[in-house]
């Protein structure tokens, strides 16, 4: 980080994570839950063209399913129009593997069928098959197809000009010069034509590849943010650059037909650059159909890296991205204490990264905290209590290998506290690599969206063959009123109203202390880890530094 240049920095940031899909550079999807008597773990490797493959790999954790089927289900066609599901390959023990074809763009899921003795269960896996690259032709097949390409362009003008030289005598009659003229002229004239031909065939190709990187190739709608002073507090306003959406149907978005994930609209994550040392997650309000706003807790001015996660109605997940300048603000005790959140928003200011300790310090644990797993690193969160990554299998860990991110929270005495529900779930993270390419918001079920999820199953239930039309600002004037009645609930009763969005969460533990993520890191770096869980009625934040290789 100190060798990097500041502006580089926000250069990389603004450059690369445009062209990544719902997760910044984390284009795979991975489902850890419980499914009637099945334990699975499920690893979906999505295409980056479309059409092409998707690979499927299914660990059995619990169970002994006899075999599993896979198939596509797009969330526009539903279960009627999803093609038939293909088996997938057992390898080796409880593991199996298997390619399924993406053939269309969009919100999709795969549906995997799993078949055993303890019965026939379902797991839906939500997906968005999008193209996000283009492929380069190897320098030595196109050299090869050039060569032949060249051979046929000669072979086809020589027979041009026979056909209009030797092809017009009769037989046994020898050719003058008149045939010769005339084998020249067909070849020159074959040449030409030959030529505008390849021509004509190159601007279409080049006119088909522009089409496919202006209208096929993923990205996200641009954010448009500022952050001002208001009363004493910062407000963050955002607002979603519809530029050019009238001409591009694939990249327009109906920004009414967003729904909720956790019982918020929109999860924001603000990172300040270039420690990574100030952190943010929020919940910004709707102001209208494109204007976004919250006022921000008491954090340092700066440049911050910004990252918005929305769900349409269809599934559609995405993150949409920006940098804002934060200023700095003097208040006094007393404008401090009318500051106004919302109270499932929370920031944490730590250790620049590179700086922060490994340790918070020697660690007195009881008998239940040892048994969650071997300590490792450790830091202290506002309360006094203490959090702890357990189980970490080496202090540099390897990119693309699956892990389970486990970390486990003792009270001030050393002693496994119990931790309540935040936002529906047991826990929240947010990884960041530390050049802004790689993020993802985790939960304990995996790296997808728990909306997208539901909408998903809800449309393969539905035997509709097409999704009937919705007005957007009556669906938007419902999801703001459930979103009202929501907030004024206690969170006994906003718990209970989420839930049925949390399928699969059953993340029992010997004591209700620890919490647990599934992840790949997609490529070797310098990354930060925050760790968000809720005690005592108050959201706790935990920071971990990790060397991926």
């Amino acid at each position: 980080m100190k060798r990097l240049p500041y502006f580089l920095l926000v250069f990389v940031f603004l450059t690369r994570s445009f062209v990544a899909t719902a997760h910044i550079g984390s284009a795979g999807v991975i489902v850890q839950k419980q499914v009637g008597k099945y334990q699975l773990l499920v690893s979906v490797q999505p295409p980056d063209v479309v059409p092409g493959t998707a690979k499927v790999t299914v660990f059995v954790e619990k169970g002994n399913p006899t075999s599993i089927q896979g198939r596509t289900v797009y969330f526009f066609a539903g279960d009627e129009g999803a093609p038939e599901a293909d088996p997938l390959t057992p390898v080796g023990a409880n593991q199996f593997e298997g390619a399924i074809w993406l053939m269309e763009s969009g919100s999709t899921s795969i549906q995997l069928t799993i078949n055993g003795p303890d019965g026939p269960v379902n797991v839906v896996v939500p997906l968005l098959a999008t193209s996000t690259a283009t492929r380069e032709m190897p320098a030595g097949t196109g050299a090869g197809l050039a060569v032949m390409g060249l051979l046929l362009l000669v072979m086809m003008i020589t027979i041009i000009g026979a056909s209009n030289a030797d092809g017009v005598l009769a037989p046994n009659v020898p050719g003058g010069k008149t045939t010769q003229r005339r084998r020249l002229i067909g070849m020159g004239v074959g040449g030409v034509f030959l030529i505008l031909v390849l021509t004509g065939g190159r601007m279409w190709w080049n006119s088909w590849a522009d089409n496919y990187r202006t209208y096929q190739l993923y990205k996200a709608p641009p954010l448009i943010s500022s952050a001002k002073p208001e009363n004493g507090q910062v407000l963050l306003t955002m607002q979603p650059d519809t530029t050019g959406f009238a001409g591009n149907r694939r990249r327009r978005r109906d920004f009414n037909l967003m729904v909720l994930d956790h019982g918020k609209l929109m999860h924001t994550f603000m990172v300040r650059l270039p420690g990574l040392d100030a952190f943010a997650h929020l919940h910004p309000t709707r102001r209208d159909s494109l204007h976004f706003e919250t006022r921000l807790p008491n954090l340092p001015g700066g440049k911050y890296l910004l990252f918005t996660d929305v769900v349409y109605r269809s599934g559609y997940a995405e993150t949409l991205t920006d940098t804002v300048d934060i200023p700095s603000l003097k208040v006094s005790a007393q404008q401090a204490a009318l500051r106004t959140i919302d109270p499932d928003d929370s920031y944490l200011l730590t250790e620049p990264m590179g700086s922060k300790q490994e340790s918070a310090g020697p660690l007195t644990l009881d008998s239940d905290m040892a048994a969650c797993g071997k300590p490792g690193a450790s830091t202290r969160l506002a309360d006094g209590s203490t959090m702890i990554w357990t189980d970490k299998p080496s202090p540099v860990l390897d990119a693309g290998q699956l892990y389970t991110l486990k970390f486990a929270v003792a009270d001030p005495a050393g002693k496994a506290t119990k931790l309540e529900p935040y936002l529906g779930m047991s826990g929240h993270a947010a990884i960041l690599r530390s050049d802004g390419s790689v993020y993802i918001h985790l939960h304990p079920v995996g790296t997808y969206s728990m909306a997208s999820e539901a909408m998903l199953v809800k449309r393969i239930a539905d035997t509709a063959r097409t999704v009937p039309q919705l007005n957007g600002a009556r669906f938007r004037d419902s999801i703001d009123t459930y979103l009202a009645r929501l907030k004024t609930q206690p969170a006994s009763e906003l718990y209970a109203a989420l839930t049925p969005e949390m399928t699969g969460m059953n993340h029992t533990q010997t004591t209700n202390n620890m919490v647990t993520f599934p992840y790949a890191f997609p490529k070797a770096g310098n990354y930060r880890i925050w760790v968000q869980v809720k005690r005592n009625g108050k959201v706790l934040t935990g920071a971990f530094d990790t060397q991926v290789r």
